[in-house]
C-alpha cells in the first residue's frame, strides 16, 4: 500500500526543517527540538480525571499522570511507558493518547516519566517502569484499580519496556498480569531483518536513529544477552501475559514487532497482532497530524477489553 497522504507534507516539513540527526547534536539539543511535538499530537479529549504525582523509585522519585475516565467504580488499568527510543519525550506528547484510551476502554492508565539514557541507561529505566508496576499493583485499592485486572504496555521504546517488564512479572511472580500491549515495540537489537533495510530512511525514524538509540541504551556489551533490556533475546516465553501487538507499514521496525509475536505465538502465549497499511512509527500519539491515531487508540482500547472479559 502506498503512504496515506497527510504523512507526505509532515514527513517533507521534518525532512527540510533542517534539525539535525540525533546522532549529529548534543542530546540536549535534539530534546528541546521535540517540544513541538504535543501540538501535532491532537487536542487531548475531556476526561474525568488527571492526577500528576511523585512515587518513590529505586534511584530518584518518578513523576506520573493517572487518567480516570469515570468517578467511583474499581477499574482495569493499564501501566503505561512512553516512547522515544530511551532517551527522547516526557508524557506531555501523550496527552491526546492516553486521554483516548482510558476513555475509550474504560480503564484506568498510569503512565510514568521514567529517567532517561544516556545519562541513566538499562538498568535505570527498566528498573523505574518495574518499580511502577510494582507499585500500582500494591496500592490498587487506594488507586480504584482491580489488582487482577492490571496489565502493561507502551510504544516503541516503551514497548520494549512493557515487554521487558511482563518477562520479570513472570520470571519473579510479583504481579500476574492480565495483559501486555506493544505498540510498533523495539525488542531486538540486532535489527537484521527486512523492515529495517526496506524502510532504513525517509519515514521519520530512520534505522540508522533506532541502531544510536540501542547505543545510548545498552551501557555494555553483556545487556544485549539480558532479556529485560532486550526482550528478543529471552530463551522461553512461556507463561508470558497475553499480548496485543500492533506495527505499521512504513517503519524500520516493521518486522520487530511481526517476530516477536511468532515468538511469542510460538511458546503458546495468546498473541493479538495486527499491521496497519500507509502509516509510519510515531503515529499513535500523531491525532493532530492523522485520524489514523484514533483508529489505533480504538483498537487497542477494545483488544485489551476482549482479553479482560
Amino acid at each position: 500500500m502506498t503512504l496515506k497522504p497527510e504523512f507526505i507534507p509532515f514527513l517533507e516539513a521534518r525532512n527540510t526543517s533542517g534539525l539535525p540527526e540525533v546522532w549529529q547534536a548534543p542530546v540536549a539539543v535534539i530534546r528541546k527540538s521535540l517540544e513541538n511535538r504535543a501540538i501535532q499530537s491532537g487536542e487531548p479529549e475531556k476526561i474525568y480525571e488527571v492526577i500528576h504525582r511523585y512515587i518513590p523509585g529505586p534511584t530518584s522519585d518518578l513523576p506520573l499522570r493517572i487518567y480516570r475516565p469515570i468517578k467511583g467504580a474499581v477499574l482495569p488499568a493499564l501501566v503505561f511507558f512512553h516512547g522515544g527510543g530511551w532517551v527522547l519525550n516526557n508524557l506531555d506528547s501523550y496527552e491526546q493518547a492516553l486521554r483516548s484510551i482510558a476513555n475509550k476502554g474504560q480503564f484506568v492508565v498510569i503512565a510514568v516519566n521514567y529517567q532517561k539514557a544516556p545519562e541513566l541507561p538499562f538498568p535505570i529505566p527498566f528498573d523505574d517502569c518495574y518499580a511502577t508496576l510494582l507499585w500500582v499493583a500494591q496500592n490498587a485499592e487506594k488507586l480504584g484499580i482491580d489488582a487482577t485486572q492490571i496489565g502493561v504496555g507502551g510504544d516503541s521504546a516503551g514497548g520494549n519496556l512493557a515487554a521487558g517488564v511482563a518477562i520479570k512479572a513472570r520470571d519473579t511472580g510479583d504481579v500476574n498480569l492480565a495483559f501486555q500491549l506493544l505498540i510498533y515495540p523495539c525488542n531486538d537489537n540486532e535489527m537484521k531483518y527486512g523492515s529495517a533495510y526496506s524502510s532504513a530512511t525517509g519515514y521519520g525514524l530512520s534505522t540508522q536513529s533506532m541502531e544510536w538509540f540501542w547505543e545510548q541504551y545498552l551501557s555494555k556489551k553483556s545487556d544485549a544477552k539480558n532479556p529485560y533490556a532486550v526482550p528478543a533475546a529471552a530463551k522461553d516465553f512461556r507463561g508470558l501475559a497475553p499480548a496485543i501487538i500492533t506495527t505499521a507499514e512504513f517503519d524500520p521496525l516493521l518486522d520487530d514487532g511481526y517476530n516477536y509475536a511468532e515468538l511469542l505465538r510460538k511458546f503458546g502465549v495468546p498473541t493479538v497482532y495486527r499491521e496497519y497499511d500507509g502509516v509510519i512509527h510515531g503515529y499513535f500519539t500523531l491525532a493532530g497530524i492523522t485520524p489514523e491515531a484514533e483508529v489505533l487508540q480504538q483498537f487497542v482500547s477494545d483488544e485489551i477489553n476482549a482479553i479482560l472479559r
